[in-house]
């Protein structure tokens, strides 16, 4: 792809579930020429939700690409979901972009997931822009919601616009345009082209003491940002724009602030300047400090790759489509370059990979709209070919190799247990589950040759939801599907310690092994078990013999606990001890002495149950709070917090997921449709006694 890397900017849309991204993502297609017209999310015909499901309920599913120019610059924008069910979706772009903009709803403020993207964000160190979107509707307010971004996300948004009234056509002062504070003009928008040409004006003579009165704010933080600025201030000279621009810029790129804009998508109001607010302070791959990783063969030595051609090419794989005709995979390029017909290696799986062919990616959608040559340090595009490679997998130049940091995925809470109808669709099931495994990473099935089913696992009871309507309606399977089940964990209330032994005759040999552990408790009791070794001076075994214990521990350690053969979590596993002899004692006796340890282990540290909790994030007027309350509390819910949000009130709870299947419906029940409810997985608490009797516990 031709183009100066400075002028390339790689970013991210991300919000919580209908605060408009897809919207803004439509408009900027439209404003800057990639569309001639544009779609919309109600009508199922915007670039970006391409898939029927998301077309049918609305919302985004699966992030997509597109690639666009606005006046100097390269775009290439990802559209990601704003349901929780899909943030696995945001987590991969997150990993590979440069800059985010991040959208709020001028009515709701910041919602649940808004936090949560806004945590995952500041996990990469991502550089973002505000957009307060929807301020054409009723309740909208601007100030409130930025008001709320400071204290809620730890953050502290710099407004470099304000809004020229608020709210629909029908009120007394309605959202007509915009103040730019940094040019002190005011911009109004065409509704003759849906808002496409954006008109420049004087700022009205009854809005020029608040403009100034907010310019005032908005330099305020900048002046510790740009040196030069507080000196002309001081002087009280004139500021030049590009000096502000400069320090705006500059403090974005640090995150030590985040510019705002504000507009409404829906009538292309505010979208041209929020463009060049990406183009103004959104980093390019050149502002970004180089990636760092690990030589493939020495995990301590730690190596870096350079925005720059000149550097050994390295790529991260961190999306793969699955198709007939070869698997694409969206992978970002780092450092160096690849044409197609290219042969590069995967350190972490340790193959060779062939690249042969190279694709602009345009949405989802299979037929990939152009073919390239050659990718360059900073694109983002699609790879044909590779066969071994996963999301997270890097590639790279055999000659000089390097190990990028993958992408953790969060872990699956919710299960549904599904079967083939006969046994001609047993095959085709097992094809089509293993292609959406390589699709979605929070997706998992494993088959149970006993019982002949397959239990499926994801996010939630949406995503569930949509992999059941691919099954049946994308690849035509018939298969019955059962009640969804909660994904629980298993882990120990009390410490102790515990000896293992193997001693058995094989043949004319007595073999013999003896391993003490010691288990224990963590504090978080959804941390990953800890396997360590304790055992050492004189008294300790070979290291060939020790190897072999804490290898079967770890491996144990990955498997099911004895209440339901749930995955094991929150505790720490110390080899304290053991003991050999000169005949008997080889690696199958300890392997055995080490899995009779173990045993014992968990079952004498009091066995537990968990139950994954989620936090609930509930929007209602304030008539039906009480209804809602008292919902919850016979979910077994703790009520963290109730507030006021404007018009409405806020409710943060936290609530054992079994207790919330069909929970959408049933708080629009309790407020006749007005409220509504977004959740996200919180951790895991001890679950009910009845739950592990359940198991025959």
């Amino acid at each position: 792809m031709s183009r100066e890397l400075k002028s390339l900017r790689n970013i991210g849309i991300i919000a919580h579930i209908d605060a408009g991204k897809t919207t803004v993502t439509e408009r900027m297609l439209y404003v800057s020429g990639a569309k001639h017209r544009a779609g919309g999310v109600d009508s199922g015909t915007t670039e970006t939700d391409d898939d029927p499901e998301e077309q049918e309920r609305g919302i985004t599913i699966y992030s997509a690409c597109v690639t666009f120019r606005w006046n100097d610059v390269t775009v290439n924008l990802l559209d990601t979901p704003g349901h929780v069910d899909f943030t696995a979706e945001v987590e991969r772009c997150l990993r590979v972009l440069d800059g985010a903009v991040v959208v709020f709803s001028g009515r709701e403020g910041v919602e649940a997931q808004s936090e949560t993207v806004w945590r995952q964000a500041d996990k990469y160190d991502v550089p973002r822009i505000v957009f307060i979107n929807k301020l054409d509707r009723e309740g909208a307010d601007f100030y409130r919601v930025l008001e709320e971004i400071g204290p809620r996300l730890n953050a502290t948004p710099v407004a470099i616009q304000i809004p020229v009234g608020m709210g629909p056509q029908h009120v007394a002062d309605p959202f007509r345009g915009v103040i730019d504070l940094v040019d002190m003009k005011m911009i109004r928008f065409s509704e003759d082209d849906d808002g496409k040409d954006a008109v420049l004006e004087e700022i009205p003579s009854e809005l020029l003491e608040d403009a100034q009165s907010w310019r005032d704010v908005m330099l305020e933080p900048l002046y510790s940002i740009s040196s030069e600025l507080m000196e002309l201030a001081l002087e009280e000279q004139e500021l030049p724009t590009e000096l502000i621009r400069a320090a705006l810029r500059t403090g974005c790129l640090s995150r030590e602030i985040q510019p705002v804009l504000c507009g409404s998508a829906l009538h292309g109001m505010g979208v041209q300047p929020l463009l060049d607010g990406v183009a103004h302070y959104l980093p390019s791959p050149l502002d970004r400090p180089a990636v760092v990783g690990h030589d493939p063969k020495n995990a301590d030595k730690k190596l870096e790759r350079r925005p720059s051609e000149k550097d050994p090419f390295c790529a991260l794989v961190f999306k793969i489509l699955p198709a007939k005709t070869g698997d694409l995979y969206w992978i970002r390029v780092y450092s160096g370059s690849i044409k197609a017909n290219s042969r590069v290696v995967n350190p972490t799986r340790d193959k060779k990979e062939n690249v042969a062919q190279l694709w602009q990616i345009h949405a989802t959608k299979k037929e990939r709209s152009g073919q390239i040559d050659q990718l360059t340090c900073g694109d983002i595009a699609c790879a044909i070919g590779p066969r071994h490679s996963i999301t997270g997998d890097t590639l790279c130049d055999s000659k000089s190799m390097i190990v990028l940091p993958s992408i953790q995925f969060a872990q699956t809470v919710l299960s549904m247990a599904i079967e083939p109808e006969n046994t001609t669709e047993k095959k085709k099931l097992a094809e089509v589950l293993e292609m959406l495994e390589r699709q979605d990473p929070t997706f998992d099935a494993v088959e149970n040759e006993e019982s002949g089913q397959t239990l499926i696992s994801g996010m939630g009871e949406l995503h569930l939801d949509v992999i059941k309507h691919r099954l049946t309606r994308d690849f035509n399977l018939d298969v019955k599907f059962y009640k969804p089940r909660v994904n629980y964990r298993e882990t120990i209330g009390s410490s102790t310690k515990v000896e293992g032994q193997c001693n058995r005759q094989m043949g004319a040999t007595q073999m013999f092994a003896r391993v003490q552990l010691e288990f224990e408790p963590l504090q978080d009791p959804s941390a990953d078990v800890i396997v360590l070794d304790k055992f050492f001076g004189e008294e300790s075994l070979p290291n060939d013999l020790k190897d072999t214990v804490m290898e079967e521990l770890r491996g144990r350690a990955k498997g099911g606990g004895v209440i339901g053969s749930f995955p094991l979590a929150g505790m720490r596993i110390s080899l304290v001890g053991g003991e050999m002899r000169e005949v008997g004692s080889d690696e199958v006796a300890f392997r055995i002495a080490a899995n009779d340890a173990f045993d014992a282990g968990l079952q004498s540290g009091s066995p537990t149950l968990l139950e994954p909790i989620m936090r609930l994030d509930i929007i209602t007027p304030e008539d039906y709070v009480g209804e809602i309350v008292g919902d919850l509390q016979q979910r077994r819910a703790v009520i963290e917090s109730t507030e006021s949000r404007g018009a409405m009130s806020g409710i943060i709870a936290f609530a054992p997921l079994k207790q919330l299947f069909g929970y959408s419906s049933a708080i629009r029940s309790l407020s006749q449709g007005r409220a509504g409810c977004s959740m996200e997985p919180h951790g895991y608490q001890s679950a009910p006694a009845e739950d592990a009797e359940s198991f025959g516990f």
